[in-house]
């Protein structure tokens, strides 16, 4: 293969030194380093080698360091699967860290059932990353540390319907993402159920940076809110146009929102409603956010990156110890049966039918005078 499909091979073995008598158990980490997604990427990566840090430093597992292999997906699926078969077949990893794109995720799923090496998604919401559509059964080697598309778009729609009272709105989505398609779908059950109309669907496409056209349209339909089940650079461009045009509706978003979207939408981001994993300023992330910044030297700005990336790795730990041996298939299975495991901001017990945690606590932010503040705690019912 070509050393240009990858753009950055980090091989870090952490903690390692004479003093390690064993090989070391190789666990694989997909970020993308480069792209729209970077500044995600990049938090993902630097916990994961926090989190690799920390458990060498405990003596590592089963009696061995644990090695961090990162490749920089740059958000691309061709990218994401050369990157992963070359973890698996030349690096020979035991367990990936996956990405936070469902796209993605899903891409590589068929090379992690070949070689049956087990992939924690943190961040990718689609079912389909988990649950096989047809069959309505768990791929074997699949699991995620987030919640899912079907919880956001519920929590966006009822929260929409129920507690702001608006009963018509227009949805402006990525026509080519997975994340943002399978949101749209389970937001427009739920509000249409719940007495909701969507008045306008508004397709665009990752790398748009004009949506005057859309918003002239969306805005001639009198709808009092905008749904946004997209990543954050285009969602800030679409808040912020629709200001610059003289329209200002109530937004709501899922977890593609990043605290980067003021930079671009400034002002234009005030009142925005956004369904994320944790609250900013949960008291629980302090320890992890000190740590991080005393690592890195910069505070971290991507706090549901890091929760994820950190929970995601010590769920691979967790399970490593306890399939007793750095083998994938034995690996899967105790992830399967993942029961009350404490993890940094949850307790992790791992539904058995759908790979994806249960019951996992989420947060509604919204954002007053320029900061994220928790405006309510919702609690999925699985």
């Amino acid at each position: 293969m070509k050393k240009a499909l990858y753009l950055i091979c980090l091989l870090v073995l952490l903690a390692a030194s004479a003093a390690w008598a064993a090989e070391p158990i190789k666990i694989g980490k997909l970020a993308a380093l480069t792209g729209s997604g970077a500044t995600w990427g990049e938090h993902y990566q630097n916990v994961s080698i926090l989190a690799v840090e920390e458990i060498n430093a405990k003596g590592g597992l089963l009696g061995r360091p644990v090695e961090l292999i990162v490749y920089d997906t740059k958000g691309r699926a061709e990218d994401t699967v050369n990157a992963a078969r070359r973890m698996i077949l030349q690096d020979k990893v035991v367990a990936i860290a996956g990405t936070n794109y469902s796209g993605l995720q899903i891409a590589i799923r068929p090379i992690s059932e070949q070689y049956k090496v087990p992939i924690m998604a943190t961040s990718a919401t689609n079912p389909a990353v988990t649950v096989d559509p047809d069959k309505g059964t768990p791929y074997p080697f699949s699991f995620r540390i987030c919640f899912t598309d079907p919880y956001q778009g519920k929590i966006m729609a009822e929260f929409l319907a129920n507690n702001l009272k608006l009963k018509e709105s227009v949805i402006f989505h990525d026509v080519g993402s997975d994340y943002a398609e399978g949101m749209k779908q389970f937001f427009v059950s739920t509000y249409t159920k719940a007495g909701g109309k969507v008045a306008g669907l508004y397709g665009y496409r990752e790398g748009d940076v004009d949506f005057r056209a859309q918003i002239t349209q969306a805005k001639a339909t009198g709808a009092k809110a905008v749904v946004l089940p997209g990543l954050y650079k285009e969602m800030a461009l679409i808040i912020k146009q629709c200001e610059e045009m003289g329209w200002k509706p109530i937004f709501i978003g899922g977890d593609g929102y990043s605290p980067a979207m003021s930079e671009i939408a400034g002002k234009a981001m005030e009142g925005t409603y956004w369904v994320t994993h944790i609250a900013f300023d949960d008291p629980v992330l302090k320890p992890l956010i000190e740590k991080y910044t005393k690592r890195f030297g910069k505070a971290p700005v991507e706090i549901v990156s890091i929760t994820l990336g950190y929970d995601a790795m010590y769920s691979l730990f967790d399970a490593i110890k306890r399939a007793g041996k750095a083998d994938g298939a034995a690996i899967a299975e105790a992830l399967t049966k993942t029961k009350n495991l404490k993890l940094l901001d949850f307790t992790l017990n791992m539904d058995p039918k759908t790979h994806d945690p249960l019951n996992k606590p989420g947060a509604i932010l919204k954002i007053v005078n320029g900061k994220e503040i928790l405006y309510t705690k919702v609690t999925p019912k699985n």
